[in-house]
């Protein structure tokens, strides 16, 4: 079998090298992988400034932001400030099959897109959750966290859609019209997670600093705006190569997270794209939730202060 082909005018090399230790897959394996699932991943990409995740062999995987000077022409790009890193980032957009495979053949495993899309940087277009469980084999927690989340968004006249996140938790995702800036649809987000740690707080909290979850589902309220949450249908970097897969409601307590890999996912599928059929159409926030949050303190800002001041008190 050819280690190098040749696909939409993009040369694969090394297809049938491990992809990383532990995979249990090989280049080609992601690279066929992207290739099947391509529409859909795209339709996700679209417009939205890209992050991935690579990892070259015999050295440690690393998120990508800025692409490289080699990147092709063809590969349409964005400038747009990146708050983590305090600069002017060089984004790829992902917005066609030969842009997916040559990421492909850069070993990018995982695919991070923003949630603005160009040119609009002000308007955030999904309200998200990350729920985050605990170590262990608990993703029956983050099941039952995100039914938390989906009683708050159903009293508040919302809908949201589910997927795996590919690593050990959910991601709900509410599509949002163009009428929220981003600081205020980043108060609801903090307003509907808080309002689901108040329905159970025995299982979830909010807290962001580790140390203070105490075994329960952290309710992540900080996607909003530039940051990345990884891409439905992206696969992750773990053993078994899992990907983040759309879940029907009713089926979170049929399934586990590994059951959807970049070998099973293909199949699964068939011609359906699950994400884009079950994504409610764009909905008004209501008034009340973003009025909440805004009484809510920024989790980064509140950990920060609150770390500096655990530091004092060690110290005293």
């Amino acid at each position: 079998m050819s280690t190098s082909e040749e696909r939409d005018g993009v040369a694969l090399t090394n297809l049938d090298q491990p992809l990383f230790e532990g995979a249990g897959a090989t280049k080609r394996d992601l690279v066929d992988y992207l290739d099947a699932v391509h529409e859909r991943l795209i339709r996700v990409l679209h417009d939205r400034p890209l992050s991935v995740v690579r990892i070259m062999r015999g050295q440690d995987a690393f998120m990508q932001k800025n692409v490289p000077k080699y990147t092709p022409d063809w590969v349409r790009t964005v400038r747009m400030w990146a708050e983590s890193s305090q600069r002017e980032v060089a984004y790829a957009l992902c917005n066609d099959r030969r842009t997916l495979l040559w990421f492909g053949n850069q070993r990018s495993v995982e695919y991070h897109p923003t949630l603005v899309r160009t040119p609009d940087w002000t308007h955030t277009t999904h309200l998200v959750l990350d729920l985050d469980p605990p170590e262990g084999d608990s993703f029956g927690t983050a099941v039952a966290a995100a039914r938390l989340v989906r009683a708050v968004l159903t009293e508040a006249g919302l809908e949201g859609a589910v997927k795996t996140s590919g690593a050990k938790g959910l991601h709900v995702f509410v599509p949002i019209d163009g009428h929220w800036a981003v600081d205020d649809v980043a108060a609801a987000t903090r307003a509907v997670a808080a309002r689901a740690e108040r329905l159970d707080p025995a299982l979830a909290t909010t807290a962001f600093i580790r140390e203070d979850r105490h075994g329960k589902v952290f309710l992540d309220p900080t996607r909003a705006g530039g940051a990345t949450v990884v891409a439905a249908y992206s696969p992750r970097l773990r053993p078994g190569v899992p990907v983040s897969f759309p879940l029907a409601w009713d089926a979170l307590d049929d399934v586990r997270p590994a059951d959807f890999t970049v070998h099973t996912a293909p199949a699964l599928l068939g011609a359906a794209d699950p994400w884009d059929e079950r994504m409610p159409a764009p909905q008004r926030l209501p008034d009340d939730l973003v009025a909440e949050g805004r009484t809510i303190p920024i989790p980064r800002v509140q950990a920060m202060h609150e770390g500096r001041r655990r530091k004092r008190a060690a110290q005293s």
